[in-house]
């Protein structure tokens, strides 16, 4: 790795729920659990962090809205791509997450389901169609 580093932070309203959501639907023990992050450790320097909204808050100092507020409300969709995209899929739904689509094969190649996590971040979990 040429030491780049790309980590996308989740605001979230509880760091152990979303810690335990996340380690069963990415089959993935954090590899920093610490209070105020937890951090997944995605691929070679890629992580998803989980960060509790009271922190952010903290650091934003009232000069955006309280992240708290769009609780529920889609503020981003991460992509996973995975050979096993069925499995994890059953796995979300199983821990909690709100189906939004089953699992098709999309008009852009690729097989995804959509669905949303405990905080209302969206995943779209796929595999890679031969048409991409």
């Amino acid at each position: 790795m040429d030491g780049r580093l790309v980590e996308f932070i989740l605001f979230v309203s509880d760091q152990a729920r979303a810690k335990s959501f996340y380690a069963h639907v990415l089959d993935l023990q954090p590899s920093l659990d610490v209070p105020g992050m937890t951090e997944f450790l995605l691929g070679p320097g890629l992580k998803l962090g989980l960060m509790p909204e009271t922190g952010i808050k903290r650091i934003l100092d009232g000069k955006t809205p309280d992240p708290a507020t769009g609780n529920g409300i889609p503020r981003c969709e991460l992509y996973l791509l995975r050979e096993d995209a069925e499995l994890v899929y059953a796995r979300a739904c199983a821990v909690g997450a709100g189906e939004i689509s089953p699992m098709q094969a999309r008009d852009w190649g690729d097989t995804v389901g959509y669905v949303m996590d405990l905080d209302g971040h969206v995943l779209a979990i796929g595999t890679r169609g031969s048409g991409v």
